[in-house]
């Protein structure tokens, strides 16, 4: 059955101008996991993934404050530094060492929870709230569809896919830690030259592991295949442009209505997946996104009422 639509005075522009971003996030963001499979298949995960969020940090910071934003003041930079450490550096850089052992359709599934994780996190801080029964019941069905996609990996032969399982678990974590601290950071009004002064610094960390891990000393431009550049441009150019539609989605639209990007997004990286690099769609894999999807919505729907 189609959930009602809100009112109208939830919509603060056109229904077809909000569903056009939102099919932007759904299709773009799903195909994220993928496109950074490809991209780690001859570039290093933590050089690449630097790369890509300096390029489009500094171009939405330099935008903003081009069209006059007012400079960041030091605390809100402090601020931009532990987020995107979270969000970009464990969140994201976990994604894109992983992919290097595992298939796009997993890493996407994992990453699915990171709601369960902030309802959990939330539960346990002095001034958090307590989840509800139908909450408790998705994180529960939720971690019941990771332990399935765990205990797939751990079946293969390469030892290297459970490894980077449990690392996607961490980066979950990573991600709603980050995103639970940004709720009541000190950040500029903006949300874009936030988001901008995030990407920097994220970016910048990223950039160090790099160099840390020796991909710096190690990269070579001419190793770099074609598939895996255009990946990188994609990231970088495409990427950017739907994390836009998202922020300008959370300004005008419902936030239950954005949320369902939550949903969407696993099933289209899964799709994608399968079609476009022939990764396996096992009976087990089906079930554990129907686990964690369905326990995303079982999570969401207390919030909404």
């Amino acid at each position: 059955m189609p959930t009602p639509a809100p009112a109208d005075s939830e919509y603060r522009a056109s229904l077809p101008a909000i569903w056009s971003a939102l099919i932007v996030v759904y299709l773009i963001w799903g195909s994220t996991y993928l496109a950074i499979r490809f991209a780690v298949q001859t570039t290093p995960p933590f050089l690449m993934a630097a790369v890509r969020f300096i390029v489009s940090g500094g171009f939405l910071y330099a935008l903003r404050r081009f069209r006059g934003d007012p400079q960041p003041k030091t605390r809100e930079w402090r601020s931009a530094a532990i987020i995107g450490s979270f969000l970009l550096l464990g969140g994201n850089g976990g994604v894109v060492w992983a992919e290097q052992f595992v298939t796009s359709s997993l890493a996407a599934l994992l990453v699915a929870t990171i709601p369960l994780w902030m309802v959990l996190i939330d539960a346990f801080r002095p001034t958090g709230h307590r989840p509800g029964l139908i909450s408790l019941a998705g994180i529960l069905i939720g971690f019941g569809g990771v332990v399935l996609l765990i205990g797939s990996a751990a079946s293969g032969a390469d030892t290297r896919s459970l490894v980077g399982a449990g690392v996607l678990v961490l980066a979950s974590l990573s991600w709603a830690m980050g995103s639970l601290y940004g709720r009541n950071a000190r950040l500029p009004a903006s949300q874009l030259l936030a988001t901008g002064m995030e990407m920097l610094a994220g970016g910048a960390a990223l950039m160090l592991a790099a160099i840390v891990l020796g991909e710096w000393s190690s990269f070579e431009l001419v190793a770099v295949s074609r598939r895996s550049a255009l990946a990188l441009v994609y990231l970088t150019v495409i990427g950017s442009i739907a994390f836009v539609a998202y922020v300008w989605l959370l300004r005008v639209a419902p936030t239950p209505l954005v949320a369902t990007y939550a949903y969407v997004n696993p099933l289209v990286a899964v799709l994608l997946g399968y079609f476009l690099a022939q990764e396996p769609m096992t009976l087990r894999t089906l079930l554990a996104a129907a686990l964690i999807i369905g326990s995303v919505v079982l999570v969401s729907v207390p919030q909404r009422r």
